[in-house]
């Protein structure tokens, strides 16, 4: 399986370690408009190919699969580019910056028959498969509520510098993944009702924000996210979760601790992630969840079983990232079932 990469970024050096864990996986190009970027991962890598323009690459190189690993703004157009060369298609979240166009791209890879996957990677963590498994195990019941919980005061901006200049920040980046996560363990959602705020006066969009979500399965969920929180022990980069059920509850706690309640007690279960020797040990949660996400594109790559996080999977947890900003500007709740 020959991967290409569009983007040589910040993000793209963990993508690529993360592809080359996979059997049978070669990157054998990488593009980017600054060719200093492109040169200087394609020789941490050992890559053969560099480019500038995706467009010649496409053309040049005999790939099985496009990684786009660029801004938001860009990937409509590289996600049509690829669809046009009947080339299989990965983008990183957000598909796009707004729902019309990532129906767009959506529908144009189902009419070329070109398969698009999104990299929601949050949902692959260790620590969150496992609290998954504990609530379809029904040891705590049915689930009737929620929280899901990404507070922090990291200083996001000096890494991705480029967030800090967006209008919407917090729910498109984070929201992305927050509820792509409550679709995962809870279902689809019903309606939802959401509050932001901007605490930051450097940055132009919100960095705080806070949705109540109303599942169809009737399980209340409470999402919030910030990046402007000052805490005594701050998590990042983990998701606190907590869920009860009509028979007990799991929480999920700082340092990957899952605590299972029921009647007769409660146990304990430590869901660390693995650690590679390429991933940034603050961030191995995130980091091992990037090769069990590729490892399940992979496999819808092949055809060996369905991948989860597939572009019309996730047009509907971006449907709730536009629902949540609409609600927030309006003062209304959203309706988002049928």
């Amino acid at each position: 399986m020959n991967i290409a990469i569009v983007g040589c970024g910040f993000w793209a050096t963990y993508q690529v370690a993360g592809w080359r864990e996979l059997p049978g996986v070669t990157v054998v190009a990488v593009c980017d408009a600054d060719a200093a970027k492109a040169r200087t991962l394609a020789e941490t890598f050992g890559v053969a190919g560099v480019y500038t323009d995706a467009r010649v690459m496409l053309d040049a190189e005999r790939i099985d699969a496009l990684d786009v690993i660029t801004s938001p703004n860009t990937h409509a157009g590289l996600v049509l580019l690829a669809a046009e060369h009947g080339v299989p298609v990965i983008t990183q979240k957000p598909m796009a910056n707004d729902l019309e166009t990532c129906r767009q791209m959506v529908d144009a890879c189902e009419r070329a028959d070109v398969p698009l996957f999104v990299h929601e990677n949050f949902r692959w963590q260790t620590p969150i498969r496992a609290l998954k498994a504990v609530l379809d195990s029904g040891e705590i019941g049915t689930p009737f509520k929620g929280r899901i919980y990404f507070c922090s005061g990291f200083p996001v901006f000096d890494n991705q510098p480029f967030l800090a200049e967006i209008e919407q920040f917090i729910i498109s980046d984070v929201g992305s993944h927050t509820f792509d996560m409550a679709r995962f363990l809870f279902g689809e959602p019903a309606r939802l009702f959401c509050r932001t705020q901007r605490i930051n006066p450097r940055i132009r969009g919100e960095d705080v924000a806070n949705t109540l979500i109303d599942m169809v399965s009737g399980l209340t969920c409470y999402v919030e996210m910030s990046y402007a929180s000052v805490l005594e022990s701050d998590a990042f980069p983990e998701t606190l979760i907590s869920v009860e059920g009509s028979a007990g509850s799991v929480e999920l706690r700082k340092g990957f601790d899952l605590r299972i309640t029921t009647r007769s007690g409660t146990r304990v279960e430590y869901a660390r992630p693995p650690l590679y020797a390429w991933a940034n040990p603050d961030y191995a949660v995130v980091h091992a969840s990037i090769v069990d996400c590729n490892r399940n594109i992979l496999s819808g790559l092949r055809h060996e079983g369905p991948a989860e996080t597939t572009g019309a999977d996730n047009l509907q947890t971006v449907r709730m990232v536009h629902a949540a900003y609409e609600s927030a500007r309006t003062g209304e709740v959203i309706l988002l079932k049928g």
